[in-house]
């Protein structure tokens, strides 16, 4: 059988990390030598190996260094530190558009911290900025971090779904009060995953492209509707399911006070809504070529029913009508 415990700590080639970072081997030498930069370890052969720890120091270094920074007086920085000044120096840059409020984004899993802090990956992401508030190396850590940013959003990688994994995601959740989480795996049982999407997560699994990832985290943004024809998105994010399709159809067969059928209209509406929604996220994750068409559809099918489902708060409300089966 498969073992499933914890890997060792993934380490690279100088090579490998000048390729993923754009910093040439050069450089990073003379920034490990020099300015302390790194510690590497080395084999017998001296070849350096560099953790994803690493990898993340330097593509900060590189931001800031582009940005006017001395190497010499950033090197010994901490990660957290780097990225504290990375994020207020990107806050103070003009823009020539007119931009929302950044995503603020929570990060389970240094490799995915480091693609999304890569120049590359921001080209993807069009007109949307992001900021990473938070980012911790695995589920264990992340569940003993103090998260002293609110962010919007959870972006986790795990190898293995299983039970336990899902219901720690969900304590996370509910312990920072994310409005939407995304969920990128490995290996899972069906069950499981069917499971997690029932609950309002986005789940999706590996190999997932940069492009892929950009249009995933954009699916989760209300639709600007002054830009709905460039298919553009605000920075407003899309809260989960509140309801769940029994609390609907309970409150669709409730016999109403009012003379209309507002109720029972209002909650056939959001459950038809819900499942376009979930249509069109499995559309997303099955066809990388209508990637961008179906991340909007997404995100107006969201827009649509988050805001169908304060509509049905508001006539619950007036009604008298018990809403407690709350996803």
């Amino acid at each position: 059988m498969p073992s499933t415990a914890p890997t060792a700590t993934p380490r690279f080639r100088i090579g490998a990390v000048s390729k993923t970072t754009g910093i040439p081997v050069t450089t990073l030498r003379i920034w490990e030598t020099r300015y302390g930069a790194f510690s590497p370890v080395k084999t017998e052969g001296k070849q350096r190996l560099f953790e994803e720890l690493d990898v993340s120091k330097a593509l900060l270094l590189k931001q800031l260094t582009n940005e006017g920074h001395a190497i010499s007086a950033i090197a010994n920085l901490e990660l957290a530190q780097l990225r504290r000044m990375g994020n207020l120096q990107n806050n103070a840059q003009p823009r020539l558009t007119v931009p929302s409020a950044p995503l603020k984004l929570a990060v389970v899993g240094l490799g995915l911290a480091n693609r999304l802090e890569s120049k590359k990956f921001a080209t993807v992401l069009k007109q949307n900025t992001i900021k990473v508030t938070h980012v911790s190396a695995d589920l264990a850590s992340a569940t003993e971090a103090v998260m002293n940013e609110l962010s919007q959003v959870l972006l986790i990688k795990v190898n293995t779904l299983q039970t336990a994994v899902h219901s720690a995601i969900q304590a996370l959740i509910r312990k920072h009060q994310f409005a939407q989480t995304i969920v990128i795996y490995n290996f899972a049982p069906e069950a499981v995953v069917e499971a997690m999407k029932f609950s309002g997560l986005i789940v999706r699994r590996e190999p997932i492209s940069d492009s892929e990832l950009a249009e995933l985290i954009q699916s989760v943004l209300f639709v600007d509707p002054t830009r709905a024809q460039e298919f553009g998105t605000s920075g407003a994010v899309i809260s989960s399911r509140k309801y769940s399709d029994e609390t609907l159809a309970r409150v669709a067969g409730i016999s109403t006070q009012v003379l209309c059928e507002c109720p029972r209209h209002v909650a056939e509406l959001i459950a038809q809504l819900a499942s376009f929604e979930e249509y069109s996220q499995e559309c997303l994750n099955k066809n990388a070529d209508d990637a961008h068409l179906h991340a909007y559809l997404r995100s107006i099918s969201g827009s649509a029913r988050s805001l169908f489902e304060n509509a049905l708060e508001k006539i619950a409300a007036h009604e008298g009508i018990d809403l407690h089966d709350n996803i």
